[in-house]
């Protein structure tokens, strides 16, 4: 199948009925993260930023209600739900399709007017499909390490097309257009000093919408190597018979996910031996050379989000890692932070070797009476192997969002996400999505 037929030729009944639960759990799962995005100071620079810049009508701002156009609500929307790095991912592309491609979807359909759920669902999962192999085939061809903006630019800008139901010719120059014009930035450049631009999510969700607008107004791009290399075909082989959307990992904690098997190791260790903080006289984590790199003591939450070290005092004291601790006055915890400067940090040779198709950790824990203690070889649950049963991701969906918008709206808007396929429309899910909080 080609991937022109593919976008413009898919439909809700092509879809096993896996994929389009995988579907429902992805939506669900990141309009949660959406949601809690919204308490931080990055959405609200960005959601400000749109509202004077990108001026339109159609597509609205999530937890705001403004309305911007198309290219505007899926920037700031998208950025959101990269503000609290809590969204699912892909172990191969090293990054995310989801947190932009969803934003620009809805963005989308509202500028034009659709209201299909069906149109939706398949959408989502054709951007998915195209944004997991557009990563994929990037990173086999491309030296450097770039960031989730660069493909959820071809996926959005693909989507786009069948939104604006753009012919074969023009689907082509979308694509080609977002492939030039996405972000392809050095996501190592932020792991190592954290700030606001993070994954380049919503520059790519952006740059994908107008890269389809640009598209139908004639304007032409360059062929997108991405998609249409002989030196990346392989990768898009199987396009329309293997579903990468079920190949997505989700996480249970808002801080990057490669300091997530760090976190879950101390963890296991501590309730395998039922020991608690007080007890730890020191911490060690062994793990890829990846993870060994976010190693900043943070003084800001997109700090706190890529610190392998913060993340690990934070479980050591309080069981868990929320928005609360990562965030506001979780950031000037004297004995996190403490515990965090004193967490040592060490590349496992075979650990490397298995990155990224495994991202694994170690832990290991020196007690006050002597002894010392370790955790196997630790992976972070939520992987496609291990998947989190739908009832956690609906808990996670109102962990995150019930403080935000209170219990009630929270689950009124759980219920509308998770019940899509059954209704007649979307307008009841984009309403909910764009009340202020």
């Amino acid at each position: 199948m080609t991937i022109i037929d593919f976008i413009h030729g898919t439909r809700l009944a092509d879809l096993p009925s896996d994929t389009i639960d995988a579907a429902i759990r992805a939506l669900v799962d990141t309009l949660g993260v959406a949601v809690a995005g919204r308490t931080t100071g990055l959405s609200h620079i960005i959601h400000e930023h749109a509202a004077r810049q990108f001026g339109g009508t159609g597509a609205t701002l999530w937890q705001d209600g403004r309305v911007v156009s198309a290219a505007g609500a899926a920037l700031a929307n998208g950025m959101t739900i990269d503000a609290v790095d809590a969204h699912d991912g892909h172990k191969l592309t090293k990054g995310h399709v989801g947190c932009g491609t969803i934003p620009a979807l809805i963005a989308l359909m509202e500028a034009e007017g659709l209201t299909d759920p069906q149109e939706m669902l398949t959408s989502l999962v054709i951007g998915y499909e195209i944004g997991t192999r557009a990563g994929i085939a990037l990173h086999a061809s491309a030296s450097d390490y770039h960031t989730s903006g660069a493909w959820i630019a071809l996926a959005v800008a693909a989507l786009g097309a069948r939104v604006l139901r753009l012919d074969a010719a023009a689907t082509r120059e979308a694509v080609g257009i977002a492939e030039y014009h996405g972000p392809r930035s050095q996501m190592m450049r932020c792991i190592d000093a954290p700030t606001m631009v993070k994954d380049g999510s919503g520059w790519g969700a952006m740059a994908g919408v107008c890269a389809a607008y640009l598209a139908r107004d004639g304007f032409t791009g360059a062929p997108a190597i991405t998609v249409d290399g002989t030196d990346v075909a392989a990768h898009w082989a199987d396009l329309g018979q293997v579903w990468h959307i079920r190949d997505q990992y989700t996480k249970i904690y808002p801080v990057c996910r490669w300091a997530q098997p760090a976190v879950e190791a101390l963890l296991a260790v501590m309730r395998d031996n039922r020991i608690d903080a007080s007890t730890v006289k020191g911490v060690r984590i062994e793990t890829f050379h990846e993870a060994c790199r976010l190693r900043a003591i943070p003084t800001t939450t997109e700090q706190a989000q890529y610190s392998l070290p913060f993340s690990v005092a934070v479980a050591l004291i309080h069981g868990t890692v929320g928005v609360e601790h990562i965030s506001g006055s979780g950031l000037q915890d004297p004995d996190i932070r403490d515990r965090a400067q004193a967490i040592e940090m060490r590349e496992d040779t075979a650990f490397n070797a298995a990155f990224p198709a495994r991202r694994l950790a170690r832990a290991r824990l020196r007690l006050t009476d002597g002894r010392e203690l370790s955790s196997a070889a630790t992976e972070a649950q939520g992987d496609p192997e291990n998947p989190l049963p739908d009832d956690e991701i609906w808990t996670k969906f109102r962990r995150l969002a019930g403080p935000v918008i209170n219990t009630e709206r929270a689950d009124a808007l759980l219920d509308t996400a998770r019940s899509l396929p059954q209704t007649a429309s979307t307008e009841s899910l984009f309403t909910q999505l764009a009340a202020a909080r």
